[in-house]
């Protein structure tokens, strides 16, 4: 069963678009971030996305790595999917502003649409080419429960099972994500 939380994913229909988003914030470009000729190497592109994430989780009021289910195991996500359109070269000293344009929630997984823009300063017109879209992103992270445990560990058994096992998206999770999302529609 597939929830569509917003039916509007500007940022991969129509990248141009600057819909407001439901969750953004701004990065420095640091030289870590770049290769030799100071542009972000094209990895980094899915590390602030997964910042993005995290951070917004945390806005959310949730850990945003780790849940805790009621009978104490620990859930979390893995990514299984990511598209990325790179647009624009992200450059060294550059202000991003890393988005969250829009959220699918599926039974066992959710789909982020993200996107990076280049944060406008003062000396930067409203046409100017170095402004806009950077890249875009569809990624999926599915949600997981732990199977191993020191047990496990200190008898060898670890590979008598799966280290992990799919799971539905945690309520808690579901109930942040559609109050946020209810709340960003107002």
């Amino acid at each position: 069963m597939t929830k569509a939380i917003n039916k509007n994913p500007t940022t991969i229909t129509n990248p141009e678009r600057t819909a407001t988003p439901l969750f953004a914030t701004n990065y420095h470009v640091y030289i870590n971030h770049t290769d030799a000729g100071g542009i972000v190497y094209h990895a980094n592109h899915l590390v602030f996305f997964e910042n993005c994430r995290r951070d917004w989780f945390t806005q959310l009021g949730l850990n945003g790595y780790f849940l805790q289910a009621n009978d104490g195991q620990i859930q979390h996500f893995v990514v299984t999917q990511a598209d990325l359109q790179y647009k624009r070269a992200i450059l060294l000293d550059d202000v991003i502003n890393v988005r969250i344009d829009n959220v699918e929630i599926k039974s066992a997984s959710i789909v982020f649409y993200q996107s990076i823009y280049r944060q406008q300063s003062q000396n930067n017109a409203v046409g100017d080419a170095t402004a806009g879209l950077l890249s875009s992103t569809k990624i999926v992270v599915a949600c997981v429960q732990n199977q191993i445990n020191s047990n496990s560990i200190d008898n060898n058994e670890s590979n008598k099972t799966a280290p992990m096992r799919p799971i539905r998206v945690p309520q808690k999770l579901r109930d942040a994500i559609e109050q946020a999302i209810g709340e960003h529609n107002k």
